[in-house]
């Protein structure tokens, strides 16, 4: 961060895609009634992966209407271009729709030169069905597929436009587009971490004087034919459960695994100076960020290492008791809890004088690139009122030496720290507080 610079960045507006609500206030109300998302996949076969359970954004169809208010002229442009959007663009670009009419930065507001877009994403899969007709009439009599057969009957039965729906820098060109947002653009691919690190740019460029306003969110899908296979083979996944929605369980002592799910989130960053100028609502103010990658460390614990980095950074010169609540990755992994709990200890020092820590991933899984934006709106609410409490954790593993949220009836203080970190070792963290004149 820029500490020499004066100019202060605010969040004037939200929206959200998740499978615990479509809006912020349902998203919140759902945490705080302890509600889990995970069941059944309902667009994935069952007994075909090696996991048969996630949480799905089953409010989200892809219809219009799930983009918000907006007049017809943009309504009819986003249905053509929804044919060039896959799943997680459409969530990635209706989040910011709602963002933008949540803070009300309509034409008349905003000047289109100095407005840009800032996202967050993942790297995103291409469905299978794409290639089925292709891979079809390149099968001999006895089934094999003839390599080659494809470039000459195969390859012509690709819709030549699908590319377009999978490229990880769309959700930031299509809002731009349909919004004619002329300013800062920029896409952001570091898996989980992506939605802090898209925060920092954002926050890093208003203060730089490059832009007015931005658009800043991320989307992510891990419910995918062929992204939650990558996820059973590369990562460790909870197992099955005939009560699903007990699959995950952050810093739990029994906890095996992390659940797949889905979401996105986008929020307003404007300067303090256009928000005060065009009378906008000012929710909340970016005060601090950190970005880390650690690939190796001595005692192999480099994840701990990435998490002490971001958190260190995102304090700056605060007080860490001055920090309300801590949103943790909550992974539900062995490993990943542990040294984050361990990250957590090494600069708040011991449980009883920590900030409390929460996480929502017991409620709704890791939602991929979009899951730390979600996460950032659900403390964002919080603020100034109760935290809720980590979904499925029965028993603190002595692992994870954190003071954690364990009912309704803590205070979620007047800021917090968000972190979201890869397997691969890239931390990001954005410390958010309730805004003050």
């Amino acid at each position: 961060m820029d500490k020499s610079s004066s100019k202060r960045v605010v969040i004037t507006g939200l929206g959200v895609v998740s499978p615990l609500g479509n809006d912020p206030d349902s998203l919140l109300k759902s945490l705080h009634e302890g509600k889990s998302a995970v069941g059944p996949f309902a667009e994935l076969p069952l007994g075909v992966l090696c996991t048969n359970f996630g949480a799905e954004a089953k409010g989200f169809t892809g219809d219009i209407s799930d983009y918000g208010p907006m007049d017809k002229k943009l309504q009819r442009t986003i249905r053509k271009g929804s044919k060039v959007m896959c799943r997680e663009i459409e969530m990635g670009v209706a989040v910011a729709q709602l963002a933008l009419n949540d803070a009300g930065l309509d034409v008349d507001s905003r000047d289109r030169d100095r407005t840009g877009v800032v996202y967050g994403c993942d790297y995103i899969m291409s469905l299978p069905e794409e290639f089925a007709t292709g891979i079809r009439k390149c099968l001999d009599e006895a089934g094999e597929f003839q390599f080659s057969e494809w470039g000459q009957t195969g390859k012509p039965e690709v819709n030549p436009l699908w590319l377009l729906k999978y490229l990880p820098n769309m959700p930031a060109s299509h809002i731009a587009i349909y919004n004619d947002l002329r300013g800062p653009n920029n896409s952001i691919t570091v898996r989980e971490a992506s939605p802090g690190a898209a925060l920092s740019e954002a926050y890093s460029t208003l203060v730089r004087g490059h832009a007015d306003a931005l658009v800043v969110g991320a989307t992510g899908s891990r419910i995918h034919p062929l992204r939650t296979l990558h996820a059973s083979l590369q990562e460790k996944l909870a197992a099955n459960q005939e009560d699903p929605t007990v699959m995950s369980r952050p810093f739990d002592k029994t906890r095996d695994g992390s659940v797949v799910g889905e979401g996105a989130a986008a929020m307003i960053c404007e300067t303090l100076t256009h928000a005060q100028e065009r009378g906008a609502n000012i929710l909340a103010e970016v005060v601090g960020y950190g970005s880390s990658a650690v690939g190796k460390t001595p005692d192999g614990d480099f994840l701990k290492q990435a998490f002490v980095n971001v958190l260190i950074s995102a304090l700056g010169d605060a007080d860490p008791k001055s920090i309300g609540h801590i949103h943790a990755h909550g992974l539900g992994t062995q490993e990943c809890d542990r040294q984050e709990a361990e990250a957590i200890h090494a600069v708040f020092g011991d449980s009883v004088g920590q900030p409390p820590v929460t996480t929502a991933k017991g409620h709704m899984g890791n939602l991929g690139a979009g899951g730390g934006m979600v996460e950032v709106v659900a403390s964002l609410k919080s603020l100034g009122g109760s935290l809720f409490p980590i979904r499925n954790l029965s028993e603190l593993d002595s692992d994870c030496p954190i003071n954690v949220c364990a009912s309704g009836d803590v205070s979620a203080g007047e800021s917090f720290i968000n972190l979201n970190i890869t397997p691969q070792g890239q931390a990001s963290a954005t410390r958010i507080q309730r805004f003050a004149q």
